[in-house]
C-alpha cells in the first residue's frame, strides 16, 4: 500500500464533481464524482466506448468538459490565467498511447523538450538531467542518441517515460502503458512503474485494459459504466454483481491475473 492508503485520511489530489462529457449528441460521462488520492496508484477500467481515454484527456484539458468542476492541487484549471495553468501543468507528466515520441528527434532531443518548453536552465544543465531521466527508467546512456525508430517497444516506452518525467512533476498520467509490449516486458515496465511511484512519491492516474497490471500494481480501480464510475479497491469491485464487472474480473483472463483475490 501507498502513504495515501495508509494513517490518515487520504489527501484528493485530483477531485471531479459532476463531470459531462460529450461528442455531440452523444454523452460519454454523466455526472462523475470521483477522487484521486495523493500518493496512489488508481486505474480506469472499462469497456470499449466507455471513455477511458477521453477522460484521461479532459482532466489534462485537452477537451474542455460540458459540465462538472475537476480540481487539480485544488485549483480548477478552467479559472487560471496562461501563465498559472502552465504552471500548474508543470507539476504533471504525461505518458500517452504507444509513447508519441517526436519521430524526428532523438531519445535525448525528447526528453530535452520539456525544458525548453517551460524552463531556463542551461545547456549543460539539462544534458545533466537527461542522463539521470535516462538512468531513472533503465536506459543505456547511448540510447540518448537513438531516435525512436531504432528502438524497441519496450524501450521506447522507456523513453517516453523519461520525458514525461523530465520536470520531476507530482502526477503521472499514463495511456495503456503496456499496450504492445510482450508479457516479459510488459511485467518489467509494471514493476518500473510501481518503484519509481514509490520512489519519487508519485501519484499515478493510469488508463489500462491490462489485468495482470491491475493486479501487479494498482491500489484502487476506476469503473466506467453506463457513463457513471465507481471506484474502490480490487476486492470491492469484484464483490460487485454488474455483469461487466462480473465478466471483467471474474473471467478465465481475470482468474488468471488475480489468483485467489476473488
Amino acid at each position: 500500500m501507498t502513504g495515501a492508503m495508509t494513517g490518515a485520511a487520504p489527501e484528493p489530489i485530483i477531485r471531479v464533481r459532476g463531470l459531462v462529457t460529450r461528442f455531440g449528441a452523444q454523452t460519454v460521462h454523466d455526472n462523475l464524482d470521483f477522487d484521486v488520492w495523493r500518493g496512489e496508484i488508481l486505474a480506469l477500467v472499462g469497456g470499449s466506448g466507455t471513455g477511458k481515454s477521453v477522460l484521461l484527456r479532459t482532466i489534462l484539458g485537452l477537451k474542455r468538459p460540458e459540465g462538472g468542476r475537476i480540481e487539480i492541487f485544488g485549483k480548477d484549471p478552467e479559472t487560471l490565467s496562461p501563465r498559472e495553468r502552465r504552471g500548474l501543468q508543470r507539476r504533471w507528466g504525461v505518458l500517452f498511447q504507444n509513447g508519441a515520441l517526436f519521430s524526428s528527434l532523438t531519445v535525448a532531443q525528447n526528453i530535452r523538450a520539456p525544458f525548453r518548453e517551460h524552463t531556463n536552465l542551461s545547456q549543460k544543465l539539462v544534458g545533466d538531467l537527461i542522463r539521470v531521466k535516462l538512468q531513472l527508467v533503465g536506459l543505456p546512456q547511448e540510447a540518448g542518441a537513438k531516435y525512436p525508430s531504432e528502438l524497441s517497444g519496450g524501450m521506447k516506452k522507456r523513453a517516453a517515460l523519461a520525458r514525461a518525467l523530465a520536470l520531476d512533476p507530482e502526477i503521472l498520467f499514463l495511456d495503456e502503458p503496456t499496450a504492445g509490449l510482450d508479457p516479459i516486458a510488459a511485467a518489467a515496465f509494471d514493476n518500473l512503474i510501481r518503484d519509481l511511484q514509490r520512489s519519487l512519491k508519485l501519484t499515478v492516474v493510469m488508463v489500462t485494459h491490462d489485468l495482470d497490471t491491475l493486479a501487479a500494481i494498482t491500489d484502487r480501480i476506476a469503473v466506467l459504466l453506463d457513463k457513471r464510475i465507481m471506484v474502490g479497491t480490487m476486492r470491492e469491485l469484484m464483490e460487485l454483481p454488474h455483469p461487466w464487472i462480473r465478466d471483467y474480473f471474474h473471467g478465465p483472463r481475470g482468474r488468471a491475473a488475480f489468483g485467489g483475490q476473488g
